[in-house]
């Protein structure tokens, strides 16, 4: 058999004496009697080809970028042949077989001879090796040599999602996990994330991504999963301006709901920048299954969630309110004079950084008319931007965006507030550093989540507040923020991520423990 193939503009010759032969790149565990390396974009065991009855054939193993035949792809479509001047595509390089002239006649059909076992002979055989070695407790993980390596990583994939569930406590890990295995699983999947659907707005929030700090998401074929519950492949040619494929260079991808009992929890994504290798409906099928996974991941955590929101709920109300009317708040029974609803807000809270040491050496009026200066000039910004003064404990300021009167946009309203602040700031410090007076800096924590807001306190001494984890979650972030930085949190982030550019980090809690945060480096245009 004598092959003549080129790569880049290099030319070479295979010339062996055989009957069959393997086309792939040299691997750890196996040798391709042709080795397309340095062809990256070949798989280990990508194509065979092989002489029966004096006719020639190919066929596609199953490979990542798949085989073309005379610019024609061939995979999953069984034995092909091949007919003298026929030209081969694996990847970037091109094969031309040396055929001699057929001695039968080409009108009459030729079936295609197969030295291998036949596809349900195949699955047969990788069922027989899952059966064998599975543990129930440990994730599967098997190698095969054979043209059913994939489907193993596939099925080795739904073993151990489940696994998973069991394993990881926290669904943003699980999630992220999920993602990562997947764009590892699907051939060609560079890029992959998961966006959830948030209760009542019904707003898509990017819950896990990759690569990390570079998400690639059209959230127009998201919505679309989602609103017509169905998945899709969607190819993008060079003519196609959208804004999200011309900014995240999408060239192919696949999109899929993620159902649950009818309701569509999100969407879980995959794509590649060309769009010349399009994934298969194998490929579709996998990313399916997963999203069904991944729904009933959800679903399970959303019902913990409300269990634990409704325990934690009413042990704070306790704390502070009489039993009876802490069930009234929790089930919104009845109107009541001194406190209101539960509601979805941002929280916002800023502090001034070292203003107890400057105070200490400070005339007392000198304290008073530092803070008014630059109170006067941050307050307008959070009222600007539809923030509500909680409260003011001593240099720092508790604000509430989405409260007492609702706004969808709250949460992007207190990101731009937070970096209005800080702008706001910096103007000040230049006009007291002008007249050499003293200056500080403020750092800024964000957190949003659900609070009991309202008015409280005796009737001559009535205040708006809010109430809930959120609160003490924003303060650490703000405890966590450093002089001039705004730090966000992942809910915040999951809801902002499209109009601004920030950094992932981490902050350190006495009691929680390291906590993933997010620094605000701009608003994006």
């Amino acid at each position: 058999m004598r092959i003549v193939y080129a790569y880049q503009g290099t030319e070479r010759v295979f010339d062996r004496d055989t009957m069959q032969i393997v086309i792939g790149r040299q691997g750890v565990d196996r040798s391709p009697d042709l080795d397309l390396t340095p062809d990256r974009t070949v798989s280990r065991s990508h194509a065979r080809l092989w002489i029966a009855d004096e006719q020639y054939w190919i066929e596609d193993l199953d490979s990542r970028v798949g085989t073309r035949v005379n610019d024609e792809s061939i995979k999953g479509r069984g034995p092909w042949q091949l007919h003298a001047g026929d030209t081969i595509a694996i990847g970037y390089t091109t094969l031309q077989v040396d055929i001699p002239t057929p001695q039968v006649d080409i009108l009459t059909p030729q079936v295609a001879p197969d030295v291998s076992p036949q596809p349900d002979e195949a699955l047969a055989e990788v069922a027989e090796v899952i059966g064998a070695t599975m543990d129930a407790t440990t994730p599967v993980s098997i190698a095969i040599d054979t043209m059913a390596e994939q489907t193993m990583r596939r099925l080795a994939l739904l073993y151990e999602l489940p696994l998973q569930f069991a394993a990881v406590t926290q669904l943003d890990v699980l999630l992220q996990t999920i993602v990562e295995r997947l764009v590892g699983v699907i051939p060609g999947a560079e890029r992959g994330a998961l966006l959830l659907t948030e209760r009542g707005t019904g707003q898509l929030l990017l819950k896990a991504h990759l690569p990390v700090g570079n998400p690639s998401v059209s959230l127009t074929l998201a919505r679309r999963a989602v609103e017509h519950r169905e998945g899709f492949v969607s190819q993008h040619e060079a003519t196609d301006m959208s804004v999200s494929v011309l900014e995240y260079r999408i060239g192919s991808a696949m999109y899929a709901p993620l159902l649950w009992h009818g309701e569509a929890l999100g969407v879980i994504c995959v794509d590649h920048p060309e769009s010349m290798r399009p994934f298969s409906r194998d490929d579709l099928q996998l990313l399916m299954a997963v999203a069904h996974y991944a729904a009933m991941a959800v679903a399970h955590q959303h019902l913990q969630e409300e269990l634990q929101r409704e325990s934690s709920l009413r042990a704070n109300l306790l704390r502070q309110f009489p039993p009876q009317m802490a069930e009234r708040l929790l089930h919104h029974q009845g109107r009541l004079r001194l406190a209101s609803e539960r509601c979805e807000v941002t929280v916002l809270f800023s502090d001034m950084r070292g203003f107890t040491s400057l105070a200490k050496d400070m005339d007392p009026d000198d304290v008073m008319e530092m803070l008014n200066a630059y109170f006067a000039h941050l307050i307008p910004v959070l009222f600007a931007h539809r923030g509500t003064v909680d409260k003011y404990v001593g240099d720092a300021i508790l604000a509430v965006f989405g409260s007492p009167e609702p706004d969808p946009q709250h949460h992007i309203n207190a990101v731009r507030a937070a970096m209005g602040l800080q702008a706001a700031m910096r103007r000040v410090n230049a006009e007291r550093t002008e007249h050499n007076l003293v200056t500080c800096n403020i750092g800024i924590g964000l957190h949003c989540g659900q609070v009991v807001h309202g008015v409280i306190g005796a009737l001559e001494r009535m205040q708006f507040t809010v109430i809930g984890d959120a609160v003490n979650r924003a303060a650490r972030y703000c405890d966590g923020a450093p002089p001039g930085e705004v730090l966000i949190s992942p809910e915040v982030y999951a809801r902002v991520w499209t109009v601004i550019q920030a950094e992932r980090t981490s902050i350190v809690t006495k009691h929680e423990g390291d906590m993933q945060a997010y620094r605000v480096e701009r608003l994006k245009a």
